[in-house]
């Protein structure tokens, strides 16, 4: 198989043609690696590979996604595998068992081929640690791929796998798959399991899944993994039917709220607020009924609450990793905003995160109650287009909390926040372009549980914008 035509295939379609024998799959896999071998000096996405494991032909081609290959974020996802979390402070950490996650997609037929890159800990908006540098975005490699899971979208991006796992506790998939142009969604909270993490590790905020390149993809792959594991303590209302099948559909009329603007107050780059009026229009074409509006809360409140559970739950991570390495967490292994939350977190009183619990919950039912009159939420995915690496630096000296958020947290995440807060489900589209060229994602957001209607309408908007998927970056292995 040539490496371009490999390269320009998604999941669906690979599964289909090795289903149908017009390829081996030990084909697709080389390709998967040759495709890192031509791209990944440039965009530093991948950290390494598992080339010298056992040979493909005895891991089986069977389920949906039969051999297809994929890539691990650099977080505890599979077992006997190197998980550092972008840190110096986790250097020679092997993961102890798999997440369920990788386990169903191994049971569908999926090969993991290799780990990427994350910020450290997965806290910052921004793919840049002392460990493993910075990750370059395949669109412009002088700008940044976003974060958390900016090094699962660059290499995404970029036609090394079709799809890589990654994980939202602010908006880490949905960041970068909207400055990489890809899909990125967010499942809802329980939807996806966390086994054998808690299903409300950092209070449920924290979600698994994986960016794509298309929505359809995004569908077949939340059909592989979705579902409660033994001993959840959220088991969501299973869908009827397959959400492959669900996107076939047409898509009913909906009520759509709009917001170009943050409840954050921060500046939202002209080009970003034209696409998300542009997008807006054409689900007026579509015959969507379409209004300005968006769910009102006390953002303040909200933002010191997110602020508190973040601190908490890190604190308790990295003080239990250090017990686990023998290193004692501090700037010598930690970059400054890391150990910033990991301070504020260990000064942290117990009431302190009750009451950012109960903030998130009125929160939670403030925005229920506006999605009583609205199917949807349309917003920018981000408030910037793709800034220049080292624009934000998590190690910046003397960076607080609170300018952590300020400076780095709030241009990326004003809008995506928010459904890790209520659990709701969101998704980025790669359905417009800056000026110069660079990708916008447009974000979508549904109601508890309506990974349906979210996966119907983004299936709608992509086909009727469909550069968003056709367009290649600049760095990509099929033009090699």
């Amino acid at each position: 198989m040539e490496l371009r035509e490999c390269c320009a295939l998604d999941a669906t379609d690979l599964a289909r043609i090795i289903a149908e024998r017009e390829v081996e799959v030990a084909q697709v896999k080389a390709c998967a690696y040759k495709a890192i071998a031509a791209t990944n000096e440039t965009l530093n996405a991948v950290i390494e590979t598992w080339e010298a494991d056992e040979p493909c032909e005895k891991m089986g081609d069977w389920g949906l996604l039969r051999g297809v290959p994929y890539l691990v974020k650099d977080l505890p996802f599979e077992k006997g595998r190197t998980c550092e979390m972008g840190s110096q402070l986790g250097k020679g950490v092997v993961c102890q068992e798999d997440s369920a996650v990788v386990d169903r997609l191994r049971t569908a037929g999926a090969l993991s081929v290799g780990r990427t890159t994350t910020s450290e800990f997965a806290l910052a908006a921004v793919t840049e640690n002392r460990v493993t540098g910075q990750t370059a975005n395949p669109w412009a490699p002088d700008r940044s791929a976003a974060g958390s899971s900016g090094g699962s979208a660059s290499a995404v991006a970029a036609g090394m796998v079709p799809f890589a796992l990654g994980n939202d506790g602010g908006g880490s998939i949905r960041m970068p798959a909207s400055f990489c142009g890809l899909v990125g969604l967010k499942p809802s909270r329980g939807r996806v399991t966390c086994a054998p993490d808690p299903t409300l590790n950092y209070s449920g905020l924290v979600v698994p899944f994986a960016l794509t390149r298309s929505v359809r993809d995004a569908a077949l792959l939340l059909d592989c993994t979705q579902g409660a594991a033994v001993g959840d303590d959220v088991v969501i209302v299973q869908p009827k039917g397959s959400y492959v099948a669900s996107i076939k559909e047409a898509t009913p009329p909906l009520r759509i709220g709009v917001a170009t603007e943050p409840w954050s107050g921060v500046k939202v780059d002209g080009d970003v607020k034209e696409a998300v009026s542009r997008v807006a229009e054409q689900c007026a074409e579509l015959g969507h009924e379409v209004q300005i509006s968006r769910p009102q809360f006390d953002f303040d409140r909200y933002l010191e609450a997110q602020k508190a559970i973040w601190s908490a739950y890190a604190h308790a991570d990295i003080a239990a990793l250090g017990r686990e390495t023998g290193r004692e967490p501090s700037e010598s292994n930690l970059q400054s905003s890391t150990l910033a939350v990991y301070e504020r977190g260990r000064a942290m009183l117990s009431e302190d995160l009750i009451n950012a619990l109960q903030t998130y919950h009125a929160v939670t039912r403030d925005v229920a109650k506006w999605f009583e009159t609205f199917d949807v939420l349309l917003t920018p995915t981000c408030a910037i287009t793709p800034r220049p690496l080292g624009a934000y630096d998590p190690d910046a000296k003397n960076l607080s909390v609170d300018s952590f958020f300020e400076e780095q947290l709030a241009p990326h995440e004003s809008f995506t926040s928010l459904a890790n807060c209520t659990g709701q489900p969101a998704i980025s589209l790669p359905i417009r372009q800056s000026r110069d060229g660079l990708p916008i994602g447009i974000q979508i957001m549904t109601r508890f549980g309506d990974e349906k209607t979210l996966l119907q309408m983004g299936a709608q908007l992509e086909q009727v914008n469909p550069q968003g998927r056709e367009s290649l970056p600049l760095i990509h292995s099929g033009r090699t």
